[in-house]
């Protein structure tokens, strides 16, 4: 596996793969917050590709934002408004380099779970 974050999203309310959710990454420093990444993620609840990769990727705080809210609206589930859940932030720190990250988010309009994945 090269290194770098890759993350993939799960409808566990649906035991499928959580297609056309649209997801941000961000690097975190000295309080700002930059929006590094984004992409939507294929009928296998994946992205086509790492979220970051390369020169880019260094050690440091990033943020996961999972839009899972407009996902259940496309899926045709009613949510109250405003919704429980509708976007869901990963906060997780990268400490080297040298590894591959994988993010990860298990998802339901009632609640989520994520872990550090191979």
């Amino acid at each position: 596996m090269s290194k770098g974050i890759t993350t993939h999203v799960l409808d566990i309310s649906s035991g499928r793969p959580a297609s056309e959710v649209y997801i941000a990454l961000f690097r975190l420093q000295d309080g700002k917050s930059e929006k590094i990444s984004s992409g939507v993620t294929n009928s296998d609840g994946r992205l086509e590709g790492p979220m970051l990769s390369g020169e880019d990727f260094q050690p440091g705080i990033y943020e996961l934002v999972f839009h899972v809210g407009d996902y259940f609206r496309g899926v045709g589930i009613s949510l109250a408004e405003p919704a429980f859940l509708d976007e869901v932030p990963v906060r997780f720190g990268i400490s080297s380099a040298d590894m591959h990250y994988h993010v990860p988010l298990l998802v339901a309009p009632w609640g989520y779970n994520t872990y550090r994945g191979s």
